[in-house]
């Protein structure tokens, strides 16, 4: 066996997490860009237009044509966040203070590693996930490692040694314990569905999305599926759900004294909470890779097959952020008394009734 057989099980999951990590910043930069012209359009207007690379933009009709799309954008804010003056005030806790954005961000990148994001077929003719870790408690992972994101935002408030980030931080911690419980009660049926004894998948996502091969568990379990997306909205702080920021009464929110390449990291972080957010939705409840629900996935076999399944999962992912972007640019903002009551008295009591009622579905269905 030589030098470079020997190491390449170790540098090929490398090169692929390489891989993962830059598409997924690509998306998250992008998905800044699909917010800004969605909001145009909604507000009448034409969005980010204006921004030419060198080389590329010169190009005759087609220099032009993606410079109106405002296709260059995300790399000239990516520069400006990077090469902005960086300004500390004097009155952080500084350790913290540089701490706080890169805990917010490490989560969303973190869960990325058990996200199943297609699927191939083996030599053996086994379908496997496409992931670089196929965990049988992936969801619990997915939901540990998730839940630390707040701890970034807290810290932000208390490490700012001010009032108003301080007042934002203590509504996210107070917003995710409002939540977290009932986006954990709501995703039990759909584990007691597709993970049942005697299942060879356990927790993990790839089983989940294996058992919606003929039907999607959003069709099945409609009451899950919008206890988990309106939770995943309060998650991940956005409208009408962004008490930690909301800018009309508290300035900026938690960001408020980060400017420069810090403030760039909390605003990926957001949009790489989004991303995740939707693709833990489309894998729990919209089929994942598979292509509609009472169809045979028309993938072909091979490499191909997939691509394929990559792509499909990927345009899921993408009209589930377009539907972000568009609520919050639709909807209000709740009053922050709402958005306890709606976690508090709505979504914990039904989600706990759903699982009561499932619960009592299949005892009956097992005693036939």
């Amino acid at each position: 066996m030589t030098l470079f057989e020997e190491w390449l099980p170790v540098i090929l999951p490398v090169i692929f997490a390489l891989v993962m990590i830059s598409v997924f910043m690509g998306m998250c930069a992008y998905a800044v860009l699909a917010e800004r012209k969605i909001c145009s359009y909604i507000q009448g207007r034409v969005g980010p237009n204006r921004t030419r690379l060198p080389l590329i933009g010169n190009v005759p009709i087609l220099g032009d044509f993606l410079t109106g799309l405002g296709l260059f954008q995300p790399a000239a804010d990516g520069l400006k966040f990077l090469f902005k003056e960086e300004i500390t005030p004097g009155h952080v806790k500084l350790g913290y203070y540089y701490l706080a954005p890169i805990i917010a961000l490490t989560p969303a990148l973190t869960t990325m590693v058990v996200l199943p994001f297609g699927r191939y077929v083996d030599a053996a003719g086994v379908v496997q996930p496409l992931a670089l870790a196929n965990l049988d408690v992936g969801f619990l992972f997915i939901l540990a490692i998730s839940s630390l994101g707040v701890y970034g935002i807290v810290l932000a408030g208390w490490a700012s040694n001010s009032k108003y980030p301080f007042l934002g931080a203590i509504r996210s911690s107070a917003q995710m314990i409002s939540y977290e419980l009932a986006l954990g009660v709501s995703i039990l049926p759909v584990f007691m569905w597709s993970a049942a004894p005697g299942s060879d998948y356990g927790m993990s996502l790839f089983g989940v999305v294996q058992a919606q091969e003929t039907l999607w568990l959003g069709i099945w379990q409609p009451l899950s599926a919008l206890i988990f997306l309106v939770a995943i909205f309060a998650e991940t702080n956005r409208l009408p759900f962004d008490m930690a920021e909301s800018e009309t009464d508290l300035v900026g929110g938690f960001h408020t004294e980060y400017g420069a390449f810090k403030f760039g990291l909390f605003f990926v972080a957001e949009y790489a909470h989004i991303i995740m957010g939707s693709a833990i939705f489309v894998l729990l409840f919209a089929g994942g890779w598979h292509f509609l629900p009472g169809l045979a996935d028309p993938w072909p076999a091979g490499v191909a097959g997939a691509v394929c399944s990559a792509l499909w999962f990927l345009a899921k992912v993408g009209f589930m952020i377009f539907f972000f972007i568009w609520i919050r640019w639709t909807l209000p903002r709740f009053r922050y008394d709402q958005v306890m009551s709606l976690g508090w008295k709505i979504l914990l009591p039904l989600a706990v009734g759903n699982l009561v009622f499932n619960t009592l579905l299949i005892a009956l269905i097992d005693a036939l």
